[in-house]
C-alpha cells in the first residue's frame, strides 16, 4: 500500500510516515497543497491523509482534485476540528473517512487498511490486447511484460484505447473522456499526447492512426498510419 500524507506539521507528518513505514505502508509527504498536487500527478498512490488546514491550496481542494480526476483513491480526512458540521462538509467534499487530532497511529492504520480492503471489492478488471496489459487500479501498464512508465494523461488516454479492444476512437472522443471539460478542443494535446504515449510503448508502434477518423489499438488486423507523429 502507497499513502500521501498531506500535513503541513513535519514533525508529525514525518511521525506518522515513520510508523506507517512499520507496518510495511509506504508514504510520501507533501507540506502544502501545491506539493500534494504536483505528488498526485506523478505518482499512483491508494490512499491519501488529508489536513484541512494546510498552505496554498487547502485540503478542501486537494480533496475536490482528487474526486474529479476520477484517480478513486480514498480519501482519510484528518483534521482538529471535531464538530459535526465540520465533518459533514469532509464527507460531503468526498471524503471516505474522517481521523480527528490527536489520534493513536494504531487507529489511523486500521483505518487505512480498511479503507483499502473496501476500496478492493470495487476494483476494475486488468485489460489485456495486443502484448499489453493494463491495471486500472495499479495504474500500471506492461508491454511484454515490460513496465512502461506513464504520465497520468497518458495512462487515461491509454486506458480508452484499450477498452475500445481495436475499435477507433475519435480525437474528439479523447478529449471528452482523458481531459476536463475546459479542455480546448483547437488543442493539439490529443496528437501530442498520443504520439509521446506511442513512443513510450516503444517499437513495434501499438497505436494505429486511421486519417481523418482516429486511433486505436493495433490487432494485427487491418491497415493505418503507425508514424510516430500522431
Amino acid at each position: 500500500m502507497r499513502v500521501l500524507i498531506v500535513e503541513d506539521e513535519p514533525y508529525l507528518a514525518e511521525a506518522v510516515r515513520d510508523g506507517l513505514r512499520l507496518e510495511a505502508i509506504a508514504a510520501d509527504i507533501a507540506g502544502d497543497g501545491h506539493t500534494a498536487l504536483e505528488l498526485l500527478a506523478v505518482n499512483s498512490y491508494d490512499l491519501a491523509v488529508l489536513d484541512r488546514d494546510i498552505p496554498g491550496p487547502s485540503g478542501d481542494e486537494v480533496a475536490r482534485r482528487i474526486v474529479a480526476s476520477g484517480s478513486g483513491v480514498p480519501i482519510l480526512m484528518l483534521t482538529a476540528a471535531d464538530r459535526i458540521d465540520d465533518k459533514a462538509s469532509g464527507f460531503e467534499l468526498g471524503a471516505d473517512d474522517y481521523l480527528t487530532k490527536p489520534f493513536e497511529l494504531r487507529e489511523l492504520v486500521m483505518r487505512l487498511r480498511a479503507l483499502d480492503r473496501r476500496r478492493g471489492h470495487l476494483r476494475p478488471p486488468v485489460l489485456e490486447i495486443a502484448g499489453l496489459r493494463l491495471d486500472p487500479f495499479r495504474r500500471e501498464v506492461f508491454r511484454d511484460g515490460r513496465y512502461v512508465a506513464l504520465t497520468r494523461k497518458q495512462f487515461a488516454v491509454l486506458e480508452v484505447l484499450v477498452a475500445a479492444e481495436g475499435g477507433v476512437i475519435s480525437a474528439e472522443e479523447l478529449l471528452e473522456r482523458a481531459w476536463d471539460e475546459n479542455a480546448d478542443p483547437f488543442t493539439n494535446a490529443v496528437r501530442i499526447t498520443v504520439s509521446a504515449l506511442r513512443k513510450r510503448l516503444g517499437e513495434p508502434w501499438l497505436i494505429t492512426t486511421v486519417p481523418g477518423v482516429g486511433y486505436r489499438i493495433d490487432t494485427g488486423e487491418g491497415d493505418g498510419d503507425v508514424d510516430g507523429d500522431g
